[in-house]
C-alpha cells in the first residue's frame, strides 16, 4: 500500500506531505492556543491539520519502511549511506508519535476552547506548545538527515 504511487516509490512523494502538514500544525495550534482572538479563524485549519499531519507521518513512515525494504531487501550496507539512513530511519517513529500527541492535545484544546473553562485552556495550550516544540524538533531532524542521505551520498 504504501511501496508505490504511479510506478514511483511513494516515500519521495509522501513525506513531503509530513513536511509541510505537521509544520502548519504547530504554526495553527500554538496560534490557537496562544492569540485568543484568532481562535475563531484558525480553529477549522487546527482540526483539519490535527487530523491531517498524524496521517502523514505515519504514511511516511510506513512509506520509508517499504522503500527500505524494496532497496535494501538483504540489509542496510556497512558504509555512510547504510548509516546515514539508518540514522534517518531513528527519527520516523518519534515523529510519528509527537505529531499523533499534537494532534489529540491540539483537537482537546479545541474542544476546551469552546467548551470548558480558561484553567483548562491555558494547560493544554502549555501542553500543545510544548509538544509542538517536540514535533516541529523531529520533523525537521527527520527531513534534514533523509535529505543529507539522499543529497550526501
Amino acid at each position: 500500500m504504501f511501496e508505490e504511487i504511479l510506478g514511483l516509490p511513494a516515500h519521495p512523494l509522501i513525506i513531503h506531505t509530513a513536511v509541510m502538514l505537521v509544520p502548519m500544525l504547530v504554526l495553527a495550534s500554538v496560534a490557537f492556543g496562544a492569540v485568543p482572538r484568532l481562535r475563531p479563524f484558525v480553529e477549522w485549519l487546527v482540526v483539519v491539520l490535527a487530523i491531517a499531519a498524524p496521517a502523514a507521518a505515519f504514511a511516511a513512515r510506513e512509506s520509508g519502511e517499504a522503500l527500505e525494504e524494496r532497496l535494501y531487501s538483504g540489509g542496510l550496507p556497512d558504509n555512510a549511506l547504510g548509516r546515514a539512513v539508518t540514522l534517518h530511519e531513528s527519527y520516523a517513529t518519534p515523529t510519528m508519535f509527537s505529531a499523533i500527541g499534537l494532534g489529540v492535545a491540539s483537537l482537546l484544546l479545541v474542544y476546551s476552547a469552546r467548551r470548558l473553562g480558561r484553567i483548562t485552556t491555558v494547560t493544554l495550550t502549555v501542553l500543545v506548545v510544548v509538544l509542538a516544540a517536540v514535533a516541529g524538533y523531529y520533523i525537521f531532524r527527520a527531513g534534514h538527515t533523509g535529505a543529507e542521505a539522499v543529497w550526501s551520498h
